[in-house]
């Protein structure tokens, strides 16, 4: 049994999505981030970047001790790797998959966040910043649509790297972007959609989800400190 640690962002349903195509047993321990769960001691203990997503892996394949891990790339990665599915045993064919993963990582997923933020969450416009990451999620997109001209998913067969990099560019809207600009990255978009799996990933809790409009949610969403 896995003990996903989740609340439905885009950095969540990376792993909800994984577990869903691996059809394994998890059950989801709900983080209500816009209620600070995210700072509690017992999670903390698991994810000390107080950020989710975390899991708990109850039956490690060492036979060992639970296995908790925090940070969705390492996630991916660990999943990946326990049950052989969604990456590959072939050395060059891992390296390809690894740095679309890390792409997302370092590049996609905190410019998405610093749009979405600038674009939806930030008390005044600041147009400096909605033009910067706006501008940098095109030429991501751009990046992405160009990989996807010739391969049906991101690093040849559907793998962690398109779990990875499908939920952020899901929000397309948010971020500013055109999809008609990125015909690959909108013909891929609706691949995995189509996917049962991917799209049970998708919708684990979009019930809770709602759009952060008071102030005690911003004041613990953003501008925290060491504090």
């Amino acid at each position: 049994m896995i003990d996903l640690y989740y609340w439905p962002t885009p950095n969540g349903k990376k792993i909800s999505i994984m577990l869903e195509e691996l059809g394994v047993d998890y059950q989801v321990k709900w983080v209500d981030i816009g209620k600070g769960d995210q700072f509690k001691p017992e999670f903390l203990a698991i994810a000390p970047n107080n950020r989710m997503p975390a899991i708990v892996d109850h039956k490690p394949a060492d036979r060992g001790a639970p296995i908790s891990l925090f940070e969705s790339g390492a996630i991916l990665l660990y999943l990946a790797q326990k049950y052989s599915q969604f990456y590959s045993k072939e050395l060059r064919q891992q390296q390809k998959i690894n740095q679309w993963l890390f792409w997302q990582m370092g590049g996609l997923g905190p410019m998405a966040g610093q749009a979405h933020h600038f674009r939806q969450y930030a008390p005044e416009q600041v147009p400096y910043g909605i033009k910067r990451y706006t501008d940098e999620c095109n030429r991501l997109y751009g990046v992405l649509n160009h990989q996807l001209a010739d391969s049906e998913f991101i690093a040849g067969d559907y793998s962690i790297a398109d779990m990875a990099c499908w939920p952020w560019a899901l929000s397309y809207e948010r971020q500013g972007q055109d999809i008609a600009q990125f015909p690959h990255l909108k013909r891929w978009l609706d691949t995995i959609q189509a996917r049962p799996a991917a799209a049970r990933g998708d919708a684990l809790g979009a019930e809770r989800r709602k759009p952060i409009t008071d102030e005690e949610s911003r004041k613990v969403l953003f501008n925290q400190t060491s504090r």
